[in-house]
């Protein structure tokens, strides 16, 4: 497609496209999102020495692109995601903080002050402000895998998603070895539509599978059974 071609079909996009409900802001939150485990709100920076607990270790850095990093790197990461508060343009972020209630955190005890444990963490992404399009990302502490605890976590910001953002489209970018992250799109009723060949370079050049799932497709799920 030429570049003038390519113009003129951006232009019916831009015009066809419904858009979704952005500018969003983390402040317009009244409440944190709850599970039945867990509660679901914005980073904080005090939230750092728990996300250093999980960011870590080898086991998650071989699926996430992350640079090994220092407590003290972590903490200014941390720091960042913990800023990115906005989702209006292509690229922005928002990051929910997995806190699982009753866990004591391993951050230092401010006072008197109990606070929960913060064991993984979930991103949204915007991929496409045209085509109403959000990424799904999330990250768990591998000591507290194998109960539940992502999807519960996951399937809370996907309905967040479609009923707050209202995006068209979510997708979920997976290492093609997380076999664990590849099921639970799976739960989710995410489709696996296709893989890219060494499209990410951690470790080596890996392959990346794409899932989706539209948002018609979560509302027939969620429709009640006709009598």
């Amino acid at each position: 497609m030429t570049d003038e071609l390519a113009s003129d079909a951006d232009a019916v996009d831009v015009r066809r496209a419904p858009a979704m409900a952005l500018p969003f802001d983390a402040d317009s939150l009244t409440a944190p999102l709850r599970t039945e485990r867990m509660t679901l709100r914005p980073i904080e920076p005090d939230d750092s020495d728990d996300i250093w607990e999980y960011q870590r270790l080898p086991e998650v850095l071989r699926y996430i692109p992350w640079p090994p990093r220092s407590r003290e790197e972590a903490h200014v990461h941390t720091l960042k995601r913990a800023g990115m508060r906005r989702l209006a343009e292509n690229g922005d972020a928002f990051h929910f903080a997995m806190v699982l209630r009753g866990e004591r955190s391993t951050a230092p005890v401010v006072g008197d002050r109990h606070r929960d444990r913060v064991v993984g963490d979930v991103m949204l992404r915007i991929s496409s402000t045209q085509h109403a399009q959000l990424e799904l990302g999330w990250v768990l502490h591998p000591a507290f895998q194998g109960r539940g605890l992502a999807v519960e976590a996951t399937r809370e910001a996907v309905r967040f998603a479609f009923e707050v953002i209202a995006p068209h489209r979510l997708e979920a970018h997976v290492d093609v070895r997380n076999v664990a992250s590849a099921a639970l799109c799976r739960r989710l009723g995410m489709r696996l539509e296709g893989a890219l060949v060494e499209d990410v370079w951690y470790d080596g050049w890996q392959d990346s599978e794409i899932y989706g799932l539209l948002r018609r497709e979560w509302e027939a799920e969620r429709a009640p059974t006709p009598a």
